[in-house]
């Protein structure tokens, strides 16, 4: 399903709003109820919050604007589930989201139900949708859809550092296959002007507008994704400990690491582990590696004698390749939530699987035409200190992503599934 702010018709939103809403639910119906509300590390939000705060948004920005009447489920709850708007008054600490006990997890869920009442019964009474309307609601549901994969990934955290390695389901349903990765090859591309940017009609996030040209030169991309085992032989060659590899700033980074490793592995007795949502498993070593942060990525391609992509150049390579988003891609709706092996030589792995870290900042395009009013905090004022991720992962839902799609961490970061392809 795709969210069109231009030609969705009211019905059609109002069964995305429906389905949307009830896939947050979904993905965290294993928990248990301890698990709503920890909070690890300072990027990992509590799944409690989460929830709550994709409610505060359709709340906030639509029903208490827009809905003649409307009386807020309780004005107290905007403290806790503001993130970071600073146009919408006070917030609680981005580190103390775990230190809220209260409200309650039934509190929370009882406000998504209210809100979602109140939404569903409006929303199903227009005909025909304003045209602001209309935006306002699609941007809901495109920010939910990212918590969505915040979702899957902060739970991966809150379970895999927990020493006991619990599975996110008990009864390990989760069925990974395991398969040989194919030879990697490398995609050769010309010199030439080409066109960056979204030019389609659905809806797309104002950071990856405007359509602009960019001049490449001649360059080469990989076929696949770098597996877990071609990076096992970087951190057996000991590249980890030699500065050549690394950027400076990296190599700093690397000394604060318990382990020099992708987050989640662990070695046994001579034997490489990772943990997956299925629990502690024997390392595939024909899967992507992921969790890892920029840092590692540009110094495996240096290792390799290569580098990362730009975001110009991963986009134009992923654009040749795929008309349409391909439906057995390893999005979450494939429940696996784990990258897997490339299927076969024209497996490219462009769309799902893992996030990858470009060689490009995370910089405005030319002509950027940043959202207007307090939306126009959700990505412009990002816009420093942090690097391009393309592609999507097996936590992204199939109908959020695109090739022009811009994702963005810093530098350090990991806990979300991020990986690499090489470029020359």
């Amino acid at each position: 399903m795709t969210f069109n702010p231009t030609t969705f018709s009211a019905r059609e939103l109002e069964a995305a709003y429906q389905q949307v809403r009830a896939q947050s639910i979904q993905l965290c119906e294993p928990l248990k109820a301890e698990d709503y509300v920890v909070q690890p590390i300072t990027d990992v939000s509590p799944p409690k919050w989460h929830l709550g705060h994709t409610t505060w948004f359709f709340e906030n920005f639509i029903l208490m604007e827009y809905l003649e009447g409307y009386q807020a489920f309780n004005l107290h709850l905007n403290y806790f589930f503001n993130s970071y708007y600073e146009s919408q008054g006070p917030r609680i600490l981005r580190s103390n989201r775990g230190n809220m006990t209260r409200p309650g997890t039934e509190t929370v869920m009882a406000y998504r139900e209210y809100v979602d009442q109140h939404n569903q019964t409006w929303l199903g009474s227009f005909e025909v949708m304003p045209k602001d309307l209309h935006h306002l609601v699609t941007v809901g549901l495109q920010h939910e859809q990212q918590h969505q994969e915040l979702l899957v990934t902060d739970i991966k955290y809150i379970l895999g550092t927990n020493p006991l390695h619990p599975a996110f389901k008990e009864d390990a349903d989760l069925l990974i296959p395991e398969h040989q990765a194919p030879e990697a090859q490398m995609l050769s591309f010309q010199a030439g002007l080409y066109e960056i940017g979204y030019t389609g009609k659905d809806f797309c996030w104002d950071n990856e507008l405007s359509v602009h040209q960019v001049y490449l030169q001649d360059f080469q991309i990989q076929s696949r994704l770098v597996t877990n085992g071609e990076y096992l032989e970087f951190m057996q060659s000991g590249a980890y400990d030699q500065h050549e590899y690394w950027l400076m700033e990296g190599f700093e980074w690397l000394k604060t690491l318990e382990s020099k490793s992708p987050h989640y592995w662990y070695e046994k007795d001579g034997q490489w582990y990772y943990y997956t949502m299925n629990g502690l498993r024997k390392l595939d070593l024909n899967a992507p590696v992921t969790h890892i942060s920029y840092y590692e990525a540009d110094a495996y391609a240096n290792w390799k004698g290569m580098r990362l992509p730009t975001e110009f150049e991963w986009e134009v390579a992923c654009k040749s390749l795929y008309d349409t988003i391909p439906t057995e891609g390893n999005f979450v709706e494939k429940e696996l939530l784990q990258p897997t092996a490339a299927r076969n030589a024209k497996d490219h792995q462009f769309l799902g699987q893992v996030w990858e870290w470009t060689a490009s900042a995370y910089l405005p395009y030319p002509g950027y035409p940043r959202f207007k009013g307090a939306l126009g905090e959700y990505n412009g004022k990002f816009m420093v200190n942090q690097m391009v991720l393309r592609g999507g992962s097996c936590a992204t839902p199939i109908s959020h992503i695109r090739p022009t799609y811009r994702n963005f961490f810093h530098a350090d970061k990991r806990w979300q599934f991020t990986g690499l392809r090489l470029a020359q």
